[in-house]
């Protein structure tokens, strides 16, 4: 598959998976230690960052790293380890991410020592149904975990802190506590309303994006304490700083990436180190030699022109990607992709929760492509946007061409696509000779 230009992550497990059933279970028996990443946004990111603190502490790592996170990726990642006879290395830790509905069955094939819960928002309706769905799913899934397992609950996010009530083993809270921290923007979409169980509205005395905040309930119920926090947040030059408190130390982070969101993956990232056992000056070493995880912040340079990748496949975290983009004064030349593919979801009318408005004003040039790019015209359209300069085309290659073209060599391309968008992007962008940031400085 590599040799024909795929990446390979998925078939060879897929293959795996109907040759050998359990060879998911029969591999994990091999590990040292496994941790699982779920969630809606963050995770990709989030088990990036884990990798890096374990390789960090000198230990091996086992990591589905492109993303590919349903069984069959998590066979392929495995396989790729192994040697020849079926064995995995020793001492190898697996930092696996889990797909929001395959956690349940991929805890049960590779037990897990940690099981970190990032946030809980809408995504895909076609595939998971609504966030009290996967919520209920995955508070029954608890009861299938090893009994020494520990959980790492986000309690910023209320549908995630309400998972403590089904679980009695280990557990560590992590949110952010600077009360400085800006909150969200008047109007800004929320996915989590109420509680399940009470019905209860959730309300905030401070809310920092999509559900994420200090919220509480008429009915007394109310954001935990976390055990590790964030404090002392700032923003500048492309990094992010705060002050990282663990339950027995506190340590200052510069971690090279923006937006709030990245912080949340830091301290989940954290959350599962501390669990595994790292000590603090280890998880800072980690995380500050953190890299953009495939298309997530991910930059490149490309016929002299700097390019720039964002995902963003809901709303939140496509509000999340604009709030990156609205340094006062700043304005970027656009490329917004939108596909419909089964990993995207078929339904794309959460565009209009998004709120491109706050970009508008942002916007340098706007190129417009993918399956639904006449959809997304629509949506910009009504938003304020200057009107495309170049053709408008379901033909992703084409609408990278066009927008490079916009781009004078001093300049960079900013680019948000979905996910199956950004594969293709990716892709193409390696077609074309395509170089890591990290590597022209180097």
């Amino acid at each position: 598959m590599r040799a024909l230009g795929s990446g390979g992550t998925a078939l060879p497990g897929l293959v795996v998976e109907r040759v050998q059933r359990d060879a998911v279970s029969q591999l994990a028996q091999g590990l040292a230690a496994t941790a699982l990443i779920t969630g809606t946004n963050g995770k990709t990111t989030t088990a990036a960052m884990l990798a890096r603190i374990l390789r960090a502490d000198g230990r091996g790592v086992v990591h589905n790293r492109s993303g590919s996170n349903l069984m069959r990726g998590v066979a392929g990642a495995l396989v790729e380890a192994a040697t020849p006879l079926g064995k995995l290395p020793a001492d190898c830790t697996a930092v696996l991410e889990a797909d929001e509905a395959a956690l349940p069955a991929i805890a049960e094939a590779a037990p897990p020592d940690v099981v970190v819960f990032t946030n809980l928002m809408r995504d895909q309706l076609d595939r998971y149904g609504e966030i009290e769905s996967i919520a209920l799913r995955w508070s029954e899934a608890l009861s299938g975990f090893p009994r020494d397992a520990s959980i790492a609950l986000n309690v910023d996010d209320p549908l995630i802190a309400s998972l403590a009530a089904h679980w009695s083993g280990a557990c560590l809270r992590f949110g952010i506590e600077d009360p400085n921290v800006p909150p969200a923007p008047a109007g800004e979409i929320t996915d989590a309303i109420w509680d399940p169980q009470t019905q209860d509205e959730f309300r905030y005395s401070r809310r920092y994006f999509a559900q994420l905040g200090r919220w509480h309930t008429e009915s007394g119920a109310e954001r935990p304490s976390p055990d590790l926090s964030a404090d002392e947040v700032s923003h500048g030059g492309g990094s992010i700083d705060f002050t990282l408190r663990l339950p027995e130390t506190s340590v200052r982070i510069t971690l090279p990436a923006e937006g709030l969101y990245s912080v949340y993956n830091a301290l989940a990232a954290a959350a599962a180190a501390t669990a595994l056992g790292i000590s603090a000056d280890t998880i800072r070493g980690g995380l500050e030699s953190h890299e953009a995880a495939f298309g997530r912040q991910e930059e490149v340079v490309v016929e002299g022109r700097r390019v720039r990748i964002l995902l963003g496949k809901n709303p939140s975290g496509m509000n999340q990607a604009l709030r990156t983009l609205q340094r006062p004064g700043e304005r970027h030349h656009l490329l917004i992709l939108l596909n419909d593919g089964i990993a995207d979801g078929t339904d794309v009318s959460w565009i209009w929760d998004v709120d491109w408005e706050s970009q508008a004003a942002h916007c340098l040039s706007l190129t417009i492509g993918g399956r639904r790019a006449a959809d997304m015209a629509l949506r910009l359209e009504y938003a304020g946007f200057p009107r495309p300069r170049a053709a408008i085309t379901n033909d992703v290659g084409a609408a990278l061409s066009s927008a490079l073209e916009l781009v004078p060599e001093s300049e960079s391309l900013v680019i948000l696509p979905t996910y199956t968008a950004m594969l293709d992007v990716r892709q193409r962008l390696g077609g074309m000779g395509a170089s890591r940031l990290w590597d022209v400085a180097r």
